[in-house]
């Protein structure tokens, strides 16, 4: 009898943690669709955007190096990130204005609220896009992003909508998913005009906002991006990157072969988009991180 009463026993404590972590997730769950749903309305200013060839290729060089290219392809006609019972259906949307792509009337500041406060032309929040790096480009560059986006070939490319499963959830109501880059953007901060585009740190600091959406803000790394992800490693002076000659930092970004002979796998550390860097930015990127202590 004595067995038995221990094993209901157990049982009901079972069953009372389990009923627990339901009604935790269920209230996370709330709170990211409460988050998910939520409205903004920002007011964001036209600018010009340019149609010379320069500026076009600048355009189109800012689209790989700033990972435009990595998530919504070489056409940017988007593409089925992720289809998976834990993490959900993640999408990079179609932008072209082919079929499933930007309604014919999508203008300039329909682009700016994506780029500069993360949030869609219904005014809800983009999920995992990284507006809180695009939101730091300069006028030039965002006007030369833009200018070369309206003109890429229409792709017709219909894609499902995005539906976050229970490890996205979770992962996104902790923190260790960026799932909203509206929340972690300065909406107020005016357009950034200008940028130091001689090589050096100032250069590099500027390239080393698309490092911080994986290596954290202070460059030091930290726990995995994803389940089933390596940890970040630290890439500033004081971490083992920091070790790292110029030539071997620059070695490494372009073919993904570290100076210990490991091989990178793309979607954990994407060195096919470093790899599109100039030899300017490249060196640039290696002076900030060195003067990271």
């Amino acid at each position: 009898m004595l067995k038995r009463k221990v094993i209901v026993r157990g049982f009901a404590v079972v069953i009372t943690v389990l009923n627990l972590l339901l009604i935790a997730y269920l209230v996370i769950a709330n709170d990211i669709k409460k988050r998910t749903e939520k409205i903004y309305a920002f007011k964001e200013k036209t600018i010009a955007i340019p149609s010379d060839s320069l500026s076009i290729a600048r355009g189109k060089h800012l689209s790989v190096i700033k990972g435009c290219q990595d998530c919504h392809g070489a056409d940017l006609g988007g593409k089925l990130m992720i289809d998976d019972p834990g993490l959900g259906v993640i999408v990079a949307s179609n932008l072209t204005g082919g079929k499933g792509g930007l309604p014919q009337d999508y203008g300039v500041q329909d682009w700016m609220r994506a780029l500069r406060h993360g949030v869609g032309r219904s005014g809800k929040a983009l999920i995992l896009m990284p507006s809180h790096e695009t939101a730091l480009l300069s006028k030039a560059d965002l006007s030369a992003l833009i200018a070369y986006c309206r003109q890429v070939d229409r792709v017709d490319r219909p894609l499902p909508a995005n539906k976050l499963g229970p490890v996205a959830n979770m992962m996104g109501y902790l923190g260790k998913m960026p799932l909203l880059s509206v929340e972690k953007i300065n909406h107020v901060a005016p357009l950034r005009l200008e940028v130091d585009t001689a090589p050096g740190p100032a250069l590099g600091e500027y390239l080393a906002i698309s490092c911080s959406g994986c290596h954290r803000a202070d460059f030091k790394g930290g726990d995995p991006i994803a389940p089933g992800m390596p940890e970040v490693p630290n890439i500033t002076s004081s971490g083992a990157v920091g070790k790292w000659t110029q030539e071997q930092f620059i070695s490494t970004l372009r073919t993904g072969k570290t100076p210990t002979g490991h091989q990178l796998k793309n979607e954990e550390m994407p060195w096919m988009m470093t790899a599109q860097y100039d030899l300017k930015e490249l060196v640039s990127l290696y002076l900030y991180l060195r003067t990271i202590k």
